[in-house]
């Protein structure tokens, strides 16, 4: 899932077309993983549900592991839509969207803050 944060600075260095074709494939690669993740063997106190996160425990990650716990959100709520469509701009400003409203509500479910924003 480290390949989130790295296609995300990538774009800082690479051509726009580029920079969001690599994102584009980090997403779907997450997207992929995502559902056989548990199926692999489940790891008794290292399972873990969405749901528990709240927007404080993701804003207490920094850099690298907050964007791609940011990208987790918004890429579970696209795999869950059914959608596998999405623009990079947009992905942009809910991800600022949500580091807002995340420091304004810091008891707020993570899942329910990106939900409001994502639509």
């Amino acid at each position: 899932m480290h390949g989130f944060a790295a296609a995300e600075q990538l774009q800082l260095r690479t051509s726009p077309m580029k920079a969001g074709f690599k994102a584009a494939i980090t997403m779907a690669a997450v997207l992929v993983a995502a559902p056989t993740s548990n199926k692999a063997g489940a790891q008794g106190s290292q399972d873990r549900m969405i749901e528990q996160y709240t927007c404080k425990d993701i804003m207490r990650e920094s850099g690298a592991n907050r964007d791609v716990a940011i990208a987790f959100l918004r890429g579970f709520l696209l795999g869950k839509s059914g959608s596998t469509k999405f623009n990079i701009d947009v992905l942009h400003k809910q991800s600022d969207e949500f580091i807002e409203r995340c420091l304004a509500n810091p008891d707020e479910k993570a899942m329910e803050a990106m939900s409001r924003i994502a639509g």
